[in-house]
């Protein structure tokens, strides 16, 4: 009998222990931990100027962008030099204002710069003020080196709507591809590099609409329903992940799916990956880690290719973790504070850190 209830209680923890690894498993917010051992480092800081985006080239040259959010927005497009900040291509390009005529040659309301192989790609909105696109937007490409306009590409009529706001891209050189998302209609947008035609996919689907409409911050409310944002390239397993903003939802899908025709077989590709927490931007490194924000709880988190999810950093000096690049080992991030901002921003900060990425 003693025997018997020895075997009993044995089963009963195994059973326990069983139970305990599975649920944790399955709730990937819950299976966190924090391994930050490096500070993070300021690379920039702008005053009165709400910097977005960042993206580091191949030879470690450091652009930022800053959306047409509001009027005194002084250049659309900087590159940091030893602490000097040069519009880029220069100041002609950066010139434009509100009320000004729209011009082929200038930024209008830029959302998104991404370095790749020698060149800036610079996504142009065209929807300054939140308000509907004065024209197709669009997508400079520049030569880092000669600063000369290599190609625009312009979205045609029927990928974009009249409240569009394109708001990041990845470029994908396996497919000859570049994808985006829309943060103000919801849907994915597709280039065609060979051909130069765009296409628009997952329109108004659920994988990417928004999932609220407001977000928390020490328990005020944020309120907004921003749809498909933030974006990321898995290159190993060739799937482009994407996520709401006011959404706590990781989608994917294989790139391949991405060229079929028929939208309802190109739906039945959409996989829910995992609940997460709200994040902006996204991106993989070659390891195959997911690093994205955990915007209301000052954090920047990071998937690991088995599903556990990590703390990268926490703290301070992490306040709406927009944008990442990585370069050199190191991951670079803007503050873009938007649940922080009012009318006059003259007085705020606006940073750029890297950290130190994990071996």
């Amino acid at each position: 009998m003693k025997k018997l209830s020895y075997i009993i209680v044995i089963c009963i923890l195994f059973i326990s222990c069983k139970e305990k690894k599975s649920n944790t498993t399955n709730d990937s917010l819950l299976n966190t931990a924090n391994t930050t051992v490096n500070t993070p480092i300021k690379v920039a800081s702008f005053k009165g100027q709400q910097v977005t985006g960042v993206t580091v080239s191949n030879k470690g040259r450091i652009f930022v962008n800053f959306p047409r959010w509001r009027k005194g927005v002084n250049s659309s497009v900087l590159e940091v030099v030893n602490n000097n900040n040069l519009p880029f291509p220069n100041k002609e390009w950066n010139s434009w204002e509100v009320g000004d005529v729209v011009s082929p040659n200038k930024f209008v309301g830029v959302q998104s710069v991404v370095a790749y192989n020698n060149l800036l790609y610079v996504l142009d909105t065209r929807s300054p003020l939140f308000q509907e696109v004065l024209d197709a937007p669009r997508v400079f490409v520049f030569n880092v080196n000669t600063k000369n306009l290599e190609h625009t590409y312009i979205l045609q009529k029927g990928t974009y709507h009249p409240n569009s706001y394109i708001n990041d891209l990845r470029i994908d050189h396996k497919k000859n591809k570049i994808y985006f998302t829309d943060s103000g209609n919801p849907g994915l947008v597709i280039l065609d590099l060979k051909t130069e035609k765009f296409t628009r996919v997952l329109d108004n689907h659920s994988s990417t609409k928004a999932e609220v409409n407001f977000l928390t911050f020490n328990s005020k409310k944020w309120t907004n329903t921003v749809h498909s944002d933030g974006i990321a390239l898995d290159t190993i397993n060739d799937k482009l992940y994407y996520h709401a903003l006011t959404g706590y939802s990781l989608y994917s899908i294989p790139t391949a799916a991405l060229i079929l025709k028929d939208s309802v077989a190109l739906e039945k590709e959409v996989t829910f990956e995992a609940k997460t927490s709200a994040p902006d931007g996204m991106i993989f490194d070659k390891k195959g880690y997911l690093y994205y924000a955990d915007l209301e709880n000052d954090k920047i988190m990071y998937r690991k290719p088995d599903g556990s999810v990590h703390i990268l950093i926490e703290g301070e000096d992490v306040k709406w973790a927009d944008t990442f690049s990585i370069y050199n080992n190191y991951l670079y991030y803007t503050n873009s504070r938007i649940n922080e901002v009012s009318a006059d921003i003259s007085a705020m900060n606006f940073t750029v850190y890297k950290i130190e990425l994990h071996q």
